[in-house]
């Protein structure tokens, strides 16, 4: 056994095949790739790790293990499963995740390969298990895979809580304790026990705080929307450096291969001295047209080009940030009321609130280089056919916002 202390969860025993899974190459990679990526860059405490993280995975994994009486193979499973889930993460974290995506085809929890060689399978075949079998359980498939990878699973109780931690914002703060003791099996779903309708709607809550104030906060955003870009011109530029490679580098590695590659080193650059660009437009999604959120990836490529040349700059200093259409997957959370399983999006008056909030709080971002920011701002607006009146150009940069209010002045 080994006993590893925690910021979060205090000391963390670990045995068995997670302890075997512990000092392989593919788990230690993860002590080098920060959980949430750039955010550092506005909270300059959110230093911590995706290794830090599976560990706390792992904790409240054996935890929940305890409490539903899983043993045997199927815990050991599981055990692997939250050792293992973020091994497929590339370097910042999901930040470069949809530029691999389109390159490989594959997301951070498509690890069957990952798995099932080197010394993680090894690992996995000692122990009498299929890493197949594994990989499914991190892709949420299956009755136990809701434990790792669903709407109530272990994963989000611990990067909430840790997150928060890291960031000092008291808004991710979940019992996850009481959690893990209201989960239950019923008819192969897992759901809470009656009477947590409150715990559901916490990690709801939890979450739809912390996205304006922590994952999309605007240096955030920009700060990955600058790295999403020069990832794929290093890709372009450097006919040795393939997507599944760039996909298995930590942090570190990719910014040294930003340095080094001369389309890349300014980004590299003003990542490490915070020179980051600036908000030339922040619109919000009714100011947006419906061709503009279906624009393909080409296609805003092409419409920074057009800003840029416009404005007379270079295509590198233009960035089309168009965020997904907010979501709540938290909404489908099972709770149990009375003898009925029932999703929380139907039970809770707090979810269509919620939805309200995110719907407000989404902004379409124009970024670019700080003296460029009026002409670029007034051309976007144009060329992009927003209204004006539900965008903040860069000289009305005075005005409230949703999101504004929650974030850090820049």
């Amino acid at each position: 056994m080994t006993t590893i202390k925690d910021s979060v969860h205090d000391h963390i025993e670990v045995e068995g095949v997670a302890a075997d899974l512990l000092d392989t190459p593919a788990v230690q990679r993860l002590r080098h790739i920060k959980q949430l990526g750039t955010v550092q860059l506005a909270y300059p405490s959110a230093n911590h790790t995706r290794f830090e993280h599976s560990l706390g995975v792992y904790h409240l994994a054996e935890q929940a293990l305890d409490h539903l009486d899983v043993d045997g193979v199927d815990a050991d499973r599981i055990r692997a499963a939250a050792m293992l889930h973020d091994v497929g993460h590339g370097p910042f974290s999901h930040n470069i995740e949809a530029l691999t995506h389109r390159e490989t085809g594959k997301y951070h929890d498509d690890v069957d390969e990952l798995l099932a060689e080197g010394q993680v399978g090894e690992t996995l075949r000692e122990n009498g298990l299929d890493p197949s079998r594994v990989a499914g359980l991190v892709a949420g498939e299956g009755k136990f895979g809701q434990l790792v990878s669903g709407e109530l699973d272990v994963d989000r109780m611990d990067y909430l809580v840790r997150d928060a931690h890291h960031t000092g914002v008291p808004y991710g703060t979940i019992d996850p304790g009481r959690l893990v003791r209201a989960l239950r099996f019923v008819d192969g779903e897992l759901v809470l026990a009656p009477g947590n309708v409150q715990s559901a709607e916490s990690l709801l809550v939890a979450r739809a705080l912390m996205n304006p104030t922590v994952y999309s906060h605007h240096v955030a955003r920009i700060s990955k929307a600058m790295l999403r870009q020069a990832s794929e011109r290093l890709l372009k530029s450097d006919p040795d450096l393939s997507a599944a490679e760039l996909r298995r580098m930590d942090d570190h590695g990719l910014l040294v291969a930003l340095r080094l590659c001369d389309e890349t080193s300014e980004f590299a650059r003003r990542y490490a001295e915070r020179d980051l660009y600036k908000r030339a437009v922040w619109a919000e999604l009714g100011g947006v047209p419906d061709w503009l959120l279906a624009a393909s990836h080409e296609e805003t490529r092409e419409l920074e080009d057009e800003i840029a040349d416009a404005c007379d700059l270079d295509s590198r200093e233009v960035i089309l940030d168009v965020p997904d259409e907010p979501s709540m997957r938290e909404s489908t959370s099972r709770v149990m009321v009375g003898d009925e399983i029932r999703q929380l999006g139907r039970q809770s008056p707090l979810v269509k609130a919620l939805r309200t909030a995110q719907y407000q709080q989404w902004r379409l971002g124009v970024y670019t280089v700080p003296e460029a920011t009026e002409r670029v701002g007034h051309e976007a607006v144009e060329r992009l056919d927003l209204d004006v009146e539900g965008a903040l150009v860069s000289e009305r940069r005075g005005r409230p916002s949703t999101l504004d209010e929650f974030a850090e002045a820049e």
